[in-house]
């Protein structure tokens, strides 16, 4: 199993917990993004950087993606692609998406998405909380024992 992470938009907080349990588990956790990022150095921790352009980065990520693997992201599609190659997409909030809700966010992104081409100001998401940080970690451990125990 290896975690791959949507890194372009993930939250600084939510990759200092990803790279806590990389250490802690010696899963492989691979962030994907189009520009630079500094990573710790770990045996466990790699970087990939692809060429900027619409939905690159997470392309290289359903490439690469392995059935049972989970993906970090915040993007509904590409969560729904990775729920349909076999893998576990959680956001950076804690929300793991699963063949039950995922039709369900695309059907309300793709809303939202039409609001805001009308001209409607929706608004973005909410800061980080500490509960969303608390709630992204128990949720990733949750998944990470899960693979420890099959």
């Amino acid at each position: 199993m290896n975690i791959w992470v949507d890194a372009d938009a993930c939250p600084v907080a939510i990759k200092d917990i990803l790279f806590r349990a990389a250490q802690r588990t010696k899963i492989q956790t691979t962030l994907i993004a189009n520009h630079f990022m500094r990573t710790p150095p770990s045996r466990y921790i790699a970087f990939v950087q692809v060429a900027s352009g619409f939905d690159i980065a997470d392309n290289e990520i359903v490439k690469r993606l392995q059935a049972g693997d989970i993906v970090i992201t915040g993007d509904i599609p590409l969560a729904a692609e990775v729920i349909e190659k076999g893998g576990q997409a959680l956001n950076p909030r804690g929300e793991l998406y699963t063949t039950e809700n995922i039709k369900a966010r695309l059907t309300m992104r793709d809303f939202m998405e039409t609001m805001r081409s009308s001209g409607v100001m929706t608004g973005g998401p909410e800061p980080l909380s500490q509960s969303d940080r608390k709630a992204f970690a128990d949720q990733l451990d949750r998944l990470l024992a899960q693979h420890t125990q099959s």
